[in-house]
């Protein structure tokens, strides 16, 4: 399961969540608005190591 990062549309919190899957629906933990996944922060391979060019949005590419 990985740590995403998301913001909120309404009061713009910024906050990492835990998911089985990226298609899952997540709320904001301030107030509960539907949060959209943010692609800012620096990614991180299974391995823990930083991927080099790699966005984090997977629907733009092949994967890591």
């Amino acid at each position: 399961m990985p740590f995403l990062q998301y913001k909120c549309p309404k009061c713009g919190k910024n906050f990492d969540e835990l998911v089985k899957s990226h298609l899952d629906e997540v709320k904001c933990p301030t107030c509960g608005e539907k949060a959209v996944r943010s692609y800012s922060g620096e990614m991180l391979s299974s391995t823990g190591k930083p991927v080099k060019k790699c966005t984090g949005n997977c629907k733009t590419c092949s994967g890591c």
